[in-house]
């Protein structure tokens, strides 16, 4: 990833480049700050995306173009049998996600339980690790 953190010039203009393994998915996450664009370099995708219309869901291959609106949650699989590699460009120096991982783990445990049936046990076993990104297969 490469934003005015890493690369000071860069200061409306962010990348990152993302590999997702045969299987392998990039977990429900939304940006509050910019819309993305992804370029699609290798692999087959399927992605989901979820807004005020309801979800949506698109498929990919190598030199394909996606979009997300800004603030649209969505995430990413690989359905084909080879890496999936996608360069996603934002218009902002400043990266910014929240992942719904993250987001369930900060937010009052009884309010999760509350309004997304889920119990305690299964909250704790969330990943707190806001470095998780991928999840595998």
């Amino acid at each position: 990833m490469v934003d005015s953190h890493t690369f000071l010039v860069a200061k409306n203009i962010m990348g990152a480049l993302a590999t997702i393994k045969p299987g392998g998915l990039r977990e429900l996450h939304w940006h509050p700050n910019a819309s993305e664009w992804q370029y699609y370099i290798s692999g087959k995708a399927r992605m989901t995306v979820f807004n005020s219309a309801g979800a949506h869901t698109m498929d990919f291959n190598a030199n394909d173009v996606g979009f997300v609106p800004k603030v649209a949650g969505h995430y990413l699989e690989n359905i084909g049998d080879t890496d999936l590699n996608v360069l996603e460009v934002f218009a902002t120096g400043d990266f910014q996600e929240i992942s719904l991982n993250n987001w369930i783990r900060r937010i009052p445990p009884e309010m999760a339980t509350a309004h997304l049936n889920l119990d305690a046990d299964t909250i704790r076993k969330i990943s707190a690790d806001v470095g998780v990104y991928i999840l595998p297969r």
